[in-house]
């Protein structure tokens, strides 16, 4: 039996914060979730991939965030509790559905997990989902670590059908990614098959309906008001070890992973001030009474929060309104950043810097001092990797162009053609956009242009965009680059592949005749390891007057190798052959596998890093690569 599901309740486990939200679905009963894969959130579906069945839940991989969200929430209207999750860029993609479910609610708990991702990790921009809750009128509740998240999905359950409105559970990329000790719960069992009441008048949001529905909302939003003031989520915690004395009274206003840092400063570094923190866990609607009487109470009130000027525009606001001559000093001070993640050494300068900024002098102890490294990372370009299929078509798609193309880019492993030598990446937007944007090119410059877009985005986002370009006559290339996998968050099954998300059998979709299903009339599949056929097919594609698509058909290399040696086989590796070897640079400055490696102007390649794919055997102009010989090195 998998940890996650032993039904031991006291028992303590170390696991990650997305594993901990995923035990915490199991033990509230979730019957239906699904989501579509998106760092940070992506461990949630892998576990659930996993366990779901063995646990009675049904759970999917839905072909993108809102087909998820509308799974889910279907199922909630119907009466059983649900969980949809997804990274923050994902709730752009349910939107629509969120913003009019606020209208509808639900029946049964319904909770969505927005994963935001400060710093931009794994994605293409930085947002803050706590202006979708306020937007939408949603209930939001903010864990700051695993053991928070598994209590707080409890109590969103509970909010959920108190109200019967589905909540925003926001976490961030620190809280999905790190690992704590949580307890084990009693398991609630799953809703079995329903019968579906039917509420036209509620759930069918015509005009008529949803005028009338709005109405409810801002009614609930009164409730949910009076709930955030007695939440056992928004509270106020004083610092153990430090900073309770000074003859200034000092609030800190705080939420999610922000909290963490805040009282490891405060624990660790003597403001000499009276400090007190209220965290709030509920963050959407706010507290208002107790916002106002913790800020009556303090000399000076810090925002402490990472993303946007959330909390502190709306307390200014607020204590203007009730007219509490409080300063509130945050990230429009210029004490603390907008952009980015905070650590406790930007928690610790904002702090002495906002208290300089009243007359104080704070002298910060130095980071080694006080346990915490001020040491950055060593920088570590992202690259594809050895073996990896897409570099092989990227090869062949410049030579196929002679370089003389732009090259509209999507989300995947493949975003990594931006990177040299490649340099197959002029624009990228979001999912699914390499080929919308592709149209738009195609009628304003003068290059050819070849989109490129992985077979699980494809599948999210890209069957619409390349309908209107068939519509609307676009000419294009369109490459769809089928590695088997949704292979950037960790290999989760896609509609293209004959597995579900329950581990079943699954009917596989095929891209090549979807494709010629809506018009496409040069629709090409190759092999992007055969390079020479690979660019005779992209130069027929580039040639062709209207919309081509070629797919580049090949596994990923990890899943290929996983593969293997379930199958006890062993990979052909590939060494250069000195005496060939004209040093030319061919290998590492063209095509530039990661297995390729220099020892003064000699070329060797790692056997532990090749995949045997076998391109380097076709690029090298001078035959110097091949495959090692029984009994040689």
């Amino acid at each position: 039996m998998h940890p996650l599901l032993e039904d031991k309740p006291g028992k303590k486990i170390l696991v990650l914060g997305n594993e901990a939200i995923a035990r915490a679905a199991i033990e509230a009963g979730v019957t239906v979730a699904a989501t579509y894969p998106g760092t940070p959130s992506s461990e949630i579906g892998n576990t659930l991939h996993r366990i779901a069945k063995e646990a009675g839940m049904y759970f999917e991989f839905s072909t993108n965030e809102k087909v998820a969200f509308e799974t889910a929430g279907a199922a909630a209207i119907a009466g059983v509790r649900s969980f949809s999750f997804m990274k923050h860029v994902g709730l752009n993609v349910a939107a629509d559905a969120f913003m009019t479910l606020a209208y509808t609610g639900v029946r049964a708990g319904y909770v969505i997990l927005s994963a935001d991702d400060p710093s931009c990790h794994s994605s293409q921009n930085e947002q803050d989902h706590r202006y979708f809750a306020k937007m939408s009128g949603v209930p939001m509740v903010e864990p700051s670590s695993p053991e928070e998240a598994m209590d707080m999905m409890h109590y969103a359950y509970e909010i959920s059908e108190k109200f019967e409105m589905p909540v925003l559970f926001r976490t961030t990329t620190r809280l999905n990614h790190v690992r704590g000790v949580i307890e084990l719960g009693e398991i609630r069992k799953p809703s079995g098959r329903v019968h579906f009441e039917k509420d036209p008048m509620r759930f069918v949001t015509v005009p008529a309906n949803a005028r009338k529905r709005h109405l409810v909302l801002l009614d609930i939003i009164k409730e949910m008001q009076k709930e955030s003031e007695v939440s056992p989520y928004n509270k106020v915690v004083v610092p153990e070890k430090a900073n309770t004395k000074g003859d200034l009274k000092l609030g800190i206003i705080t939420s999610g992973v922000s909290y963490n840092y805040v009282m490891e400063v405060l624990n660790s570094i003597e403001f000499n001030v009276e400090a007190r923190v209220l965290k709030l866990g509920m963050s959407s609607p706010l507290p208002e009474d107790m916002l106002t009487e913790f800020c009556k109470e303090s000399d000076l009130v810090l925002t402490v929060e990472e993303g946007e000027v959330y909390l502190e525009e709306f307390i200014k606001a607020l204590l203007h309104e009730r007219d509490v001559p409080v300063t509130v000093i945050g990230k429009r001070d210029g004490h603390f950043p907008i952009p980015n993640e905070y650590n406790p050494d930007i928690v610790a300068k904002g702090i002495a810097s906002a208290l300089e900024g009243e007359g104080r002098t704070v002298d910060l102890p130095k980071a080694e001092e006080i346990q915490w490294s001020d040491l950055a990372e060593p920088p570590r370009p992202p690259v594809l990797c050895a073996g990896c299929p897409h570099r092989a078509t990227f090869l062949a798609v410049k030579r196929a162009t002679k370089g003389k193309a732009v090259y509209p880019n999507d989300i995947g492993c493949y975003t990594l053609g931006i990177m040299p030598p490649q340099k197959t990446g002029d624009l990228l937007i979001c999912m699914g956009s390499s080929a919308g944007s592709a149209g738009g090119l195609s009628r304003v410059v003068d290059e050819p242009v070849i989109a490129f877009m992985g077979d699980s985005t494809f599948f999210h986002t890209g069957i619409p965009p390349l309908v209107n370009a068939v519509h609307n006559g676009h000419r294009f290339v369109l490459n769809i680059m089928d590695n088997a996998t949704t292979a950037m968050t960790g290999h989760q099954p896609h509609p293209g592949l004959p597995i579900d998300g329950m581990g079943d059998p699954a009917k596989a979709i095929s891209i090549e005749k979807v494709y010629r299903g809506v018009g496409v009339e040069f629709v090409k599949v190759v092999n992007p390891l055969n390079v020479k056929e690979t660019q005779k097919v992209f130069e027929e594609a580039v040639a062709y007057d209207g919309v081509s698509v070629v797919i580049t058909k090949s596994p990923c290399a990890l899943k290929l190798e996983r593969e293997l040696r379930k199958r006890g086989r062993i990979r052909t590796r590939y060494m250069v052959d000195q005496e060939k070897c004209t040093r030319c640079d061919t290998c590492t400055k063209i095509f530039a596998c990661p297995a390729f490696y220099k020892v003064g102007d000699d070329h060797f390649i790692d056997p532990e890093m090749c995949w045997s794919c076998g391109v380097c055997e076709q690029v090298c102009p001078f035959g110097a690569m091949g495959p090692i010989k029984e009994g040689g090195e």
